[in-house]
């Protein structure tokens, strides 16, 4: 794990994702292992953490897990900063509809954050759930979204893809990634033909303001055992309806641009 920039704060903030990636509470010990902090460090910036309800310390099982704080916090960022809140209603119409499995993701960074899900009728396992973080170069809502990012932010995005083959199906190179991307634009949506998951597949849009700029995706997955891409394809139109629809409505909210690094005030703004 690579220490993160920023100073103490980008090292606190690196420690809370560390405890998030367990996916259960854990332990101090645990922690220090995958660390790149040395003990003492690592045990004041949890302790810290702690003290400020950013994370919860169990006494008895000795462990730590997201605290509060850091829950109340991450539910004014649902509400406010992502298509979540907006997305609701439409997702909920959507997956009535088609009975499969319906998602919404956002860039984060060089990653695609799944804002929210709608299980299908009969729930088929998957990664990826509300919360997760995946892949952007082997997911549907993935490379809906980088089809769509201008070519600056696009270059530094793909730099930062790891190309790690999951299935026989994953792009490798980002020759092959770009070649993919310019089909995408071209036909206006992108499928995941098992490219990270064997036996998932979907079909997914990006999800654009009348000025195109990508705010999001939506997807509809499901599994290679009862459906198939041709099959998915039927519900083309019923997922761009959906997409305008969330579009239309967000066009009043002032979305935080993810695919920069935030600056801080001018001098001259202070």
């Amino acid at each position: 794990m690579a220490t993160a920039g920023g100073g103490t704060i980008g090292k606190a903030l690196e420690v809370l994702d560390s405890v998030a990636a367990f996916g259960r509470p854990v332990r101090f010990g645990e922690l220090l292992e995958g660390s790149p902090f040395p003990k003492a460090t690592l045990f004041r910036f949890v302790q810290t953490l702690a003290e400020q309800g950013m994370l919860a310390y169990d006494p008895d099982r000795q462990t730590y897990a997201p605290g509060v704080r850091l829950v109340r916090l991450a539910h004014s960022a649902w509400a406010q900063s992502s298509l979540g809140a907006v997305a609701r209603p439409h997702l909920d119409s959507l997956a009535a509809k088609v009975g499969e499995t319906v998602h919404l993701a956002q860039l984060d960074r060089a990653q695609v954050l799944y804002v929210d899900k709608r299980n299908a009728s009969s729930p088929v396992e998957m990664f990826s759930d509300a919360g997760k973080v995946g892949p952007a170069y082997c997911t549907g809502v993935g490379k809906a979204m980088l089809a769509f990012e201008p070519e600056q932010s696009l270059e530094r995005i793909i730099a930062q893809q790891s190309f790690h083959r999951f299935t026989e199906h994953t792009y490798t190179t980002p020759e092959a990634l770009r070649a993919e991307l310019a089909q995408i634009r071209a036909r206006g949506h992108a499928y995941d033909r098992e490219e990270h998951e064997p036996g998932i597949i979907c079909i997914a849009v990006p999800i654009l303001t009348s000025r195109g700029r990508c705010l999001g995706a939506l997807s509809i997955t499901g599994s290679t055992a009862r459906t198939s891409l041709s099959r998915l394809d039927g519900y083309i139109n019923d997922l761009r309806a959906t997409a305008r629809g969330i579009a239309e409505e967000s066009k009043d909210w002032r979305f935080p641009q993810t695919d920069t690094c935030p600056k801080g005030p001018r001098e001259d703004e202070t």
